[in-house]
């Protein structure tokens, strides 16, 4: 191995090599050629034969450089950085997990069109942490804002072959430094470490207003794509030994993306944690979400152990105790689908809570309106809204669940209410890209239309969706722009859009605002009510400190029987939480799903202690009232619809007779992102 030194001025002029001393595994040199702004990189000499791609000729990016620049021939360089920074005394928010509700975002799509910034800082990490920026986040109610990519990265070759972009970003080239073209002009152009400092800076302003930042992190595979692919780092270093390669000496491939790092490999792994520790430690960041996650935990056979060392050290590690591991927890490997399996320590996306639902509200509906019956009773929601314990049962509780309706990777909350059928054609692919199977209901019409009662339906339907995400036991997640009912015109996969089909509007309709305001009123229920949000699961006959003692009725009033969870012709049921607080006050919660296309009147429970319902939200109206009814009373539901009642006066002392929900959702097939 040995350093090449380049001009600061032309990073493609070579002006100095300098061997690399080898001790031990390692090689390594001490140079005061390396000055602060000094681009670098570094050649590589080795073997020939299948598996290796060593080639002296190109210049290889050191895997763990902070600063990287492109040079004008498009390749890549790592920089001699600052690493100073003023962190001015800003502490990390103090968050807990039951209380946090996720906003994923993307940092150029989330200001590119924002009126309320300098033209300059629309679209960087310094526009996120404006302050309107803040204050729209702030007032939405969110906790924490989980970035998608902003690792390095680079847009794949058959893209830009077809005059595409990769705009999502999972397409690494670095593990270490922060993507450039989201730092702002004059950051840009500071070769001494400028992209760094707004980065910090940005998180540096979230922490300060409360909000905690997330990474998606991709480590499960690189930019450098199949063995045809750019080579810019791993490849030339140790391809054999950094990726997966086949007998034939070609790579595996279990992510859909040309490679996959090889993580039963001490080299690999360690890579993993020098990153996160850096992230955590040197920039600040709170927690990680964990792309195609079972590739992390694959050992040399290719089977997914929950025990893998990788995983063990991501949550043993102490420079790590205190930031959130979040896992997505499906490749497209041998038993890609792991949900639920991922040691505890790790929180999932839960895609199965995500596949109920959508068919509760949707895909039922759209069977109830072509005459047909619903696939499903109201156990399977029951199991997911209160925490999914036949997917988690673990002594982590319902927390170790992400629920979520929609993410980037998908249809938006407004498009599962608009379309039957993924609309991709603009990805140039044929519309073959993106997931056939969404679960969604056009309402009877496919896109737009002007048609007010299918509006409506929509929107109601919208509401159903984001309500029932805010009352499921687990930690919420929602897609940036969900929150107004943003569209993104069908496109299911709009990872190669980086365009105003992808970025988040500003201007809002009418109706665009009322459902901001119905978000912000959800949020805060969820906020102001712990039996919405506990910490473990209930027992039995027993109280559980921070659970939730869940009470299950039916449309009349009475404890739900084997019947009422099964059958799908009827499909009502009400929930009544209790909290068991530990640190928060006591709060008692009445949830009615209503998933019957004909209107009913339901009657409200007379459970112990219980004197009054106060009704807090309503699916079916665009605006809420009150309502106040005593136990025993009839209230009408409109069809498709649910409530959120509180509940006053205090249970009786005694035993608890409240049911736990176990009920397991059918298995699917995986469903690996596309990206």
């Amino acid at each position: 191995m040995e350093l090449r030194v380049f001009d600061r001025d032309d990073p493609d002029w070579l002006l100095h090599t300098v061997p690399m001393e080898r001790v031990g595994d390692d090689f390594t040199i001490d140079s005061e050629l390396l000055q602060l702004g000094t681009p670098f990189a570094i050649g590589v000499h080795g073997p020939s034969g299948p598996g290796h791609a060593f080639d002296p000729e190109r210049h290889a990016v050191p895997p763990h450089a902070r600063g990287i620049v492109r040079t004008p021939h498009g390749q890549h360089r790592a920089t001699v950085i600052d690493p100073a920074f003023d962190w001015g005394g800003v502490a990390r928010p103090t968050v807990p997990l039951s209380q946090q509700v996720i906003y994923e975002a993307h940092v150029k799509g989330l200001t590119k069109l924002s009126p309320h910034l300098p033209a300059e800082l629309r679209g960087t990490y310094a526009g996120l942490a404006h302050p309107s920026t803040i204050a729209y986040l702030q007032d939405l109610g969110v906790t924490t804002v989980q970035l998608l990519p902003i690792h390095l990265f680079v847009s794949e070759q058959r893209l830009l072959q077809q005059g595409r972009v990769n705009y999502w970003g999972y397409n690494t080239l670095s593990f270490f430094a922060p993507h450039g073209a989201y730092a702002s002009r004059r950051a840009q152009f500071d070769g001494t470490g400028g992209v760094l400092r707004e980065f910090k800076g940005m998180v540096r302003l979230l922490h300060e207003a409360g909000l905690q930042v997330y990474l998606d992190v991709v480590y499960n595979h690189t930019s450098e794509e199949g063995m045809g692919g750019p080579p810019s780092s791993l490849r030339l270093i140790d391809n054999a030994s950094y990726y997966r390669v086949a007998d034939d000496g070609g790579l595996v491939d279990w992510t859909g993306c040309g490679n996959t790092v090889d993580f039963s490999v001490p080299a690999a792994q360690q890579l993993v944690i020098d990153s996160l520790r850096y992230w955590h430690q040197d920039m600040q960041i709170d927690g990680f979400r964990f792309d195609l996650a079972p590739v992390l935990g694959r050992g040399a056979d290719g089977a997914f152990d929950p025990q893998h060392p990788l995983l063990r050290r991501i949550l043993t590690d102490p420079g790590l105790a205190d930031a959130t591991m979040i896992a997505e927890p499906w490749d497209v490997g041998p038993d890609g689908w792991q949900t639920g399996r991922f040691p505890d320590g790790f929180s999932e996306w839960n895609d199965r809570y995500r596949d109920t639902v959508r068919q509760f509200w949707l895909s039922d509906y759209r069977s109830f309106r072509h005459g047909g019956q619903g696939a499903t009773g109201v156990g399977p929601l029951a199991h997911a809204v209160s925490g999914s314990e036949g997917l988690f049962a673990s002594g982590r509780g319902p927390l170790e669940s992400v629920n979520l309706i929609t993410a980037h990777d998908g249809f938006t909350l407004t498009d599962l209410t608009r379309y039957d059928r993924k609309h991709n054609e603009g990805n140039g692919e044929e519309n073959r890209d993106g997931a056939d199977e969404n679960r969604s209901y056009n309402h009877g019409v496919e896109g737009r239309t002007e048609d007010v009662a299918i509006q409506l339906d929509r929107r109601r339907s919208m509401r159903n969706l984001l309500g029932t995400l805010l009352v499921s036991a687990g930690v919420p997640m929602l897609t940036m722009g969900d929150e107004f009912g943003r569209t993104q015109r069908g496109n299911n996969n709009a990872y190669c859009q980086d365009s105003a089909l992808t970025w988040m509007r500003w201007d809002r309709k009418d109706w665009q605002d009322a459902f901001h305001a119905q978000t912000r009123r959800l949020l805060q229920l969820r906020r102001e009510h712990p039996a919405l949000r506990p910490l473990e699961y209930g027992q039995t006959d027993q109280r559980v400190a921070g659970s939730s003692r869940l009470d299950w009725f039916n449309a009349a009033g009475l404890r739900m029987t084997i019947d009422d969870w099964d059958h799908s012709h009827d499909r009502t049921m009400q929930m009544l939480a209790e909290s068991t607080p530990v640190e928060e006050p006591y709060s008692r919660v009445l949830v009615i799903f209503h998933g019957s296309p004909r209107d009913v009147e339901v009657t409200t429970p007379e459970a112990d202690g219980a004197t009054e319902y106060r009704l807090l939200w309503d699916s079916a109206a665009d605006h809420q009232g009150d309502e106040l009814v005593a136990p025993g009373d009839r209230v009408p539901m409109a069809a498709m619809s649910m409530r959120v009642y509180a509940v006053a006066g205090t249970p009786t002392a005694g035993e608890p007779e409240a049911t736990v929900v176990r009920l397991r959702t059918p298995p699917s097939p995986p469903a690996a992102d596309p990206a």
